[in-house]
């Protein structure tokens, strides 16, 4: 069985987690202040492809 996400993506996730319980994680463009805990986890896991880790690519449609 092999991992669908690395240890290091599951950190950025986390920490996106912990920003969003602190109230200081924010939205892309906008800048809206975060509230919802899906949107924070797509967060971790858009940062942790940007920076190349091992993430699956997004669903389309």
């Amino acid at each position: 069985m092999v991992r669908k996400y690395s240890p290091s993506a599951s950190k950025d996730v986390k920490r996106a987690m912990h920003k969003r319980k602190a109230g200081t994680l924010r939205s892309g463009r906008s800048g809206k202040k975060v509230t919802s805990r899906k949107q924070a986890i797509a967060i971790g896991l858009s940062e942790a492809r940007s920076k190349g880790k091992k993430v699956p690519k997004r669903k389309s449609g």
